[in-house]
């Protein structure tokens, strides 16, 4: 067998490892899922060796998606760590055989303590799965590692089973994108979504005209105002814009007569605007469905204090 070959049969078996737990879904699951969303406390994820870096992942997943969580290293757990566990946490325990003597060792504190546990094992007659509250059992027809040492297809499909209950768990809970966002907010979604128009607008230096203004005020003002457009503006309000494509096109159509225009012949009227305290993303769903580039941004009585553009926007 050639590398390719052996890369592809790993992909495959550990593929249909997955898929074929899919018929192994049962009530249980559900109970775990039920248990999880009605604790007052943590989810405390706990598990050795492989099944402890799998049990990382999905804490953190857990985590990030709405269900406090938290990874307890068991060994560490039982020289101290146990303190971290509250009465009111949910346990979940990940051995594959189920007979890791570092998390046994546990149980009957999580006993004492009052922790419902939930483990996933591969082996449903184990003694982890004997002493759960809930057992969620993985079948895996083998491991991909040819030798059936290391933890392949178990560990595969121990991460996926996390990720299956994580969102399970967000759909339960109506863990919308703005939820996601809080806990990501130095990620690019929770940027925008936490972040407002007032922080990218542009304030200063605003190209502002008058409704009587001549065509070569106009001009003067969307060159040295770099915005491509000018707000036509009374008292301190915007009741029009014009657009470098507005005078490009008045040009075309009217000829020299153009030069004869003012702000108030050339201007869209009642320009669309946007509150200085939009999200970025709302901002953008607003550009692109209204096919535009530019917004003026209004403060609560509708005087303008900016203008955002699209470009603004997509560098956060």
């Amino acid at each position: 067998m050639n590398l390719i070959e052996s890369i592809q049969e790993t992909l495959s078996l550990e593929a249909h490892s997955i898929l074929d737990q899919i018929s192994n879904v049962g009530p249980a699951f559900e109970k775990a899922i039920m248990l999880i969303s009605k604790s007052n406390g943590n989810l405390v994820v706990t598990g050795m060796g492989k099944s402890g870096i799998i049990g990382h992942k999905i804490a953190a997943t857990m985590a990030s998606t709405g269900t406090p969580s938290v990874f307890m290293h068991p060994g560490e757990a039982y020289h101290g760590d146990l303190g971290m566990v509250k009465s009111g946490d949910v346990v979940l325990a990940l051995s594959f055989s189920g007979e890791t003597d570092e998390v046994l060792k546990l149980i009957p504190f999580f006993r004492d303590n009052g922790n419902p546990v939930i483990s996933i094992t591969g082996n449903q007659n184990s003694t982890l799965a004997g002493n759960s509250d809930v057992h969620l059992h993985i079948v895996i027809a083998k491991e991909a590692c040819p030798l059936s040492l290391a933890p392949t297809s178990s560990t595969t499909v121990t991460l996926a089973m996390g990720d299956a209950l994580a969102i399970a768990l967000m759909k339960l809970n109506d863990f919308k994108e703005e939820n996601f966002a809080r806990f990501h907010p130095g990620g690019s979604l929770g940027k925008r979504l936490l972040s407002k128009v007032e922080t990218v607008m542009r304030t200063h230096d605003l190209p502002v005209i008058q409704s009587d203004s001549n065509f070569t005020e106009i001009i003067t003002t969307i060159s040295q105002g770099k915005l491509g457009l000018a707000l036509v503006n009374q008292a301190s309000k915007t009741v029009g814009i014009i657009t470098d494509g507005d005078m490009r096109r008045v040009m075309e159509s009217k000829g020299k007569e153009a030069f004869d225009l003012r702000a108030e012949d050339i201007m869209t009227r009642n320009p669309r605007k946007i509150c200085l305290s939009t999200s970025l993303t709302e901002a953008e769903l607003y550009f692109v469905s209204n096919k535009i580039n530019s917004l003026v941004v209004v403060d609560a009585s509708g005087s303008t204090v900016g203008v955002v553009q699209i470009y603004d926007v997509n560098q956060v």
